[in-house]
């Protein structure tokens, strides 16, 4: 894979992404849902966390949830840094196709949660009770590098109590599955999928010269 064809396919995952969390910010009030499929719903949340909401200050309980915000979008912006050198690194020793396959679902994915994070608190206002707007004149819901992540993906496949029996969980209603999610996302996951289940391939054994 060229730098060229990584850039065109990075372009692409992003502006997808993009797209999708404009539509719905613009037009979905913060916690409103649409039923696609009974098991598939478009529903409007914002993560001002890591995965599943799960925010820095709850590992780290004597920080702010301010200074884990900003700390967490600053990890971020240095993350991608390192995933982009490691991608661009790898095109120019011509690393197999399945790691950079991944390396650009990867890059992809976290450079637009990062947009999120970085712009959306100052270029909206907020959602609550109301549809948001892009560049309002009163201003956005919060500065620079504070902005909330956009997720719309939900799909409740099965919910009901589950037996007793169940080790931690048993007794309690359950959904499955839970959580809500976004392109970025599914291009985050896809990455780590492929170097997970393909690594072989995305790591291949040099021969030894006998």
């Amino acid at each position: 894979m060229s730098l060229k064809k990584a850039s065109i396919l990075i372009i692409i995952i992003l502006l997808i992404d993009q797209v999708s969390k404009l539509y719905i910010k613009t037009h979905f009030q913060l916690h409103q849902s649409l039923e696609v499929f009974s098991w598939f719903k478009i529903y409007f949340v914002e993560n001002d966390g890591m995965a599943w909401g799960t925010k820095l200050s709850d590992i780290i309980p004597f920080i702010s949830d301010r200074t884990a915000k900003l700390c967490l979008t600053t990890f971020r912006i240095f993350a991608i840094f390192g995933i982009g050198y490691w991608l661009v690194s790898s095109i120019k020793k011509h690393q197999s196709k399945t790691l950079l396959l991944a390396l650009v679902f990867i890059f992809a994915g976290a450079l637009g949660n990062i947009i999120d994070s970085v712009f959306y608190g100052f270029s909206f206002n907020d959602s609550f009770g109301q549809v948001a707007s892009f560049m309002h004149k009163d201003g956005g819901y919060d500065k620079v590098l504070f902005g909330n992540v956009v997720d719309m993906l939900y799909f409740p496949m099965w919910q009901g109590n589950l037996p007793e029996w169940v080790p931690v969980i048993g007794g309690r209603n359950f959904i499955f599955f839970e959580p809500v999610f976004n392109i970025a996302d599914v291009a985050i996951a896809t990455g780590f999928s492929i170097l997970l289940f393909f690594n072989k391939k995305a790591f291949p054994l040099k021969e030894e010269n006998i």
